[in-house]
């Protein structure tokens, strides 16, 4: 790309962009059928009355070719929010020149205006370039902490047993 994308909080209006790269990015990580978001839960995770996640996009000359989307944290250590950050995607044709480390910049600026005091993601065990492009922005890999999850069946299970 010649003409670099402009980084931008995400806009009533690109949440099919949006569904679009998140759909991108699951083909990516080699789970195309797993998204189950639309136009219509996007817009209101990102602009009904109670947001739960953030957004910035890249505004290519005719479409959204990156997104990063995050949302808030609380460390109980820190005494502070966070920030989570979900996805993180460049389409292929605009890797290579920046543009991930530009997203990621603008996050950071984010964390330090608002007083957060860190931010935080998980890469999938197989993917080396992401790992080796968020080493050498300067994060480390938390080792010896685990992601855990509990839904669909489990989740309710778990809920019937609170009586």
């Amino acid at each position: 790309m010649t003409d670099s994308p402009l980084i931008r909080p995400a806009c009533e209006g690109d949440e099919g962009e949006i569904v679009r790269l998140v759909k991108a990015l699951a083909t990516y990580e080699r789970e195309p059928d797993a998204v189950k978001l639309d136009v219509d839960l996007l817009h209101s995770a990102l602009f009904g009355p109670k947001p739960a996640a953030s957004a910035l996009v890249a505004e290519g000359p005719h479409e959204l070719v990156g997104l990063a989307l995050w949302y808030r944290t609380f460390s109980t250590w820190t005494g502070r929010p966070g920030m989570h950050l979900e996805d993180l995607y460049v389409q292929a044709e605009a890797r290579r020149g920046g543009l991930g480390r530009r997203l990621m910049a603008e996050l950071a600026s984010i964390c330090v205006e608002q007083g957060l005091a860190r931010m935080e993601w998980e890469v999938l065990e197989w993917n080396e370039p992401a790992m080796a492009f968020y080493e050498s922005l300067g994060a480390t890999p938390l080792d010896e902490w685990r992601t855990w999850r509990v839904a669909g069946e489990a989740l309710d299970g778990l809920r019937r047993q609170r009586d």
